[in-house]
């Protein structure tokens, strides 16, 4: 049984307990910029007439804060919410039955759903917010995807409308600019290795703890004919897992951290270098599937090399347990993980972890009725949803008093407890373009078309452009 999450945190990051995960977890904390402007919450909510909502807001009564956006004088039957999402699977079903309880609670309104996989949603999203026709709530990410539409004032400010200490700190802070809260996140995810325990266990293998374990292990794989590792690099995010882990592993997290604020190192550093070096070392000993920088991941077909074992290892957020669970449950008795191994003479615990905030749900400034967008919102992230995400999806969620019992979650959660430092994914953190020019780098690094010194070279020269 877990405890809740809860507390605050000592800069120290010390080794912790799972049942202190909250409090590990909210002493990485990272604040954005770009407020609301107080004009627009006035016109808002002038325009909005009528009396509050009280209650829990759909948040089990650990959401609501106060007051809701006025009631607006349009009848309920004529009122339709639109929702997007990118999950199937259970995540989907938790979802669509978290709607259920908001239409429960609103009699008459409307919620028109839309699932898109992920990375089509990225350019459906884009296209539709540049129209004016976004969605009145919909998935993000935080970071720097969020910071993005909100610099365009087409996220609305919802802090007033919630309970921060609902949430796990560090998530929400994913979502707050300038103390402003823009997106109430449901699910922490991170990035570990999955691999296959039969296969391991036939050819005598064991969870590798340092690099040179891996080395063996890719060695003795290749040699009875079975893929390594199963990479799917069209949309470039899976291979960056790999530059982020090897850096840290490398020089720790302060590497990334001195870079991006300018405090003394930089993208062209030595320990980026080797990241890249590491890399293709990896390549060029078969560790991966042929064509992998041509496969798109959402598809499928990177998974069922997993599946069908023609594969026995794959690098990948905790979302993998939701895709095994819908497209070959009878896998999931085969599955098990292990962290990045330990790189030699390496800076970075082999405990740190890479995460992301996901979903995190937000809600456009052009939404014709707030009020009901917000508190759909909220419903997405209530104790009851937040619990069924747990459950169900081998997921550990940004919601506070979780009980962990589903078996994968445990084992996350631990793993994110024992962590000694969480870095968020590159490209929810850098400005666009230069999260853009860093995936595109690392998706070149393997393909061995750019030498890690040029890859490194072009990350810094965009940095001092944009960051400096």
């Amino acid at each position: 049984m877990r405890k809740p999450l809860s507390g605050h945190f000592e800069d120290e990051r010390p080794r912790l307990s799972s049942g202190n995960l909250g409090k590990f977890l909210n002493s990485y904390v990272v604040k954005k910029l770009l407020p609301m402007s107080t004009a627009c919450c006035m016109m808002l909510l002038a325009a909005c007439g009528g009396g509050t909502t009280n209650g829990d807001g759909g948040n089990g009564g650990n959401g609501g804060s106060g007051t809701t956006p006025s009631v607006e004088s349009q009848p309920d039957s004529e009122r339709t919410i639109e929702f997007w999402y990118i999950d199937t699977g259970e995540k989907e079903k938790v979802y669509l039955e978290a709607v259920e309880r908001f239409k429960a609670k609103h009699p008459g309104v409307e919620v028109k759903t839309l699932q898109t996989p992920n990375d089509t949603y990225k350019q459906k999203f884009a296209v539709a917010m540049s129209g004016g026709t976004p969605p009145d709530v919909f998935h993000s990410w935080g970071g720097s995807w969020l910071k993005e539409f909100v610099d365009q004032d087409n996220v609305l400010d919802i802090s007033s409308h919630i309970d921060k200490e609902h949430y796990v700190e560090l998530a929400l802070n994913n979502a707050t600019f300038d103390d402003k809260v823009y997106g109430l996140p449901l699910g922490l995810g991170v990035a570990i290795f999955y691999y296959n325990k039969e296969l391991f266990s036939q050819y005598g293998l064991t969870a590798p703890e340092t690099y040179e374990d891996l080395l063996g292990i890719i060695d003795t794989l290749n040699d009875n004919e079975v893929i390594p590792i199963a990479l799917a690099n069209q949309p470039k995010w899976p291979g960056a897992y790999y530059l982020m882990y090897f850096a840290d592993r490398i020089e720790g997290p302060d590497l990334f951290k001195s870079a991006y604020h300018r405090s003394g190192r930089a993208f062209d550093d030595a320990g980026y270098v080797k990241a890249g070096e590491y890399i293709q070392e990896l390549v060029k000993r078969d560790a991966f599937n042929k064509g992998f920088n041509g496969i798109p991941y959402d598809a499928g077909q990177g998974r069922q090399l997993l599946y069908t074992e023609q594969a026995a290892m794959m690098l990948m957020s905790n979302g993998l347990i939701n895709n095994v669970r819908e497209e070959a449950p009878e896998f999931e008795a085969k599955l098990d993980t292990f962290l990045f191994p330990a790189l030699p003479d390496g800076k970075g615990s082999p405990s740190n972890l890479s995460g992301s905030t996901n979903p995190v749900w937000s809600v456009s400034a052009k939404s014709e009725h707030p009020d009901l967008a917000i508190e759909l919102a909220k419903e997405l992230s209530s104790l009851q949803t937040a619990q069924d995400f747990a459950d169900r999806t081998g997921t550990i969620t940004a919601v506070q008093a979780v009980d962990y019992k589903d078996p994968f979650s445990e084992k996350i959660s631990e793993y994110v407890a024992n962590a000694e430092d969480i870095h968020m994914p590159y490209d929810q953190t850098l400005p666009p373009e230069l999260a853009e020019l860093h995936k595109d780098t690392t998706q070149a690094l393997f393909g061995l078309s750019i030498t890690p010194e040029e890859a490194a070279a072009r990350m810094e020269e965009k940095a001092k452009e944009l960051l400096e």
